[in-house]
């Protein structure tokens, strides 16, 4: 049996949505520690949606897949979606992660809640309950 899988080797290889939003209406980086991984996720959101995402990721092939993919996951979804992203469906959308790497998948899911809490800090009329 593969490590990865195909997809998780397509998300490394070719990343979705890489770069910075200089003028992000949200941004957020988290980081693990014991691996060295660090992500950080740019947001701009309009009308309740999020438009564009892109992010920064230092880390192994999961980091990089699970950030390529959770942007793919949230980009074009209403902000009350995205809140309610988790890491396993980002671990399941790239067709598993070994248990090893499952915070990689964590991370994503931290990094974007990161970037909406920094964006409801700047528009809190926009907070969802």
């Amino acid at each position: 049996m593969a490590l990865y899988s195909e997809k998780v080797m397509d998300h490394f290889r070719n990343p979705r949505n890489v770069g910075v939003i200089e003028d992000a209406d949200g941004v957020g980086e988290v980081g693990n520690a014991k691996c060295g991984d660090i992500m950080k996720m740019y947001l701009k959101i309009d009308n309740d949606t999020v438009t564009d995402v892109k992010f920064e990721t230092f880390g192994c092939a999961s980091a990089v897949a699970s950030s390529s993919m959770a942007t793919e996951l949230i980009k074009g979804k209403p902000v009350s979606e995205v809140m309610r992203l988790t890491n396993k469906a980002v671990a399941e959308a790239l067709d598993g992660l070994p248990d090893y790497k499952m915070h990689c998948s964590v991370l994503a899911e931290e990094a974007i809640a990161k970037a909406l809490e920094d964006y409801f800090s700047k528009h809190p009329e926009k907070r969802i309950q």
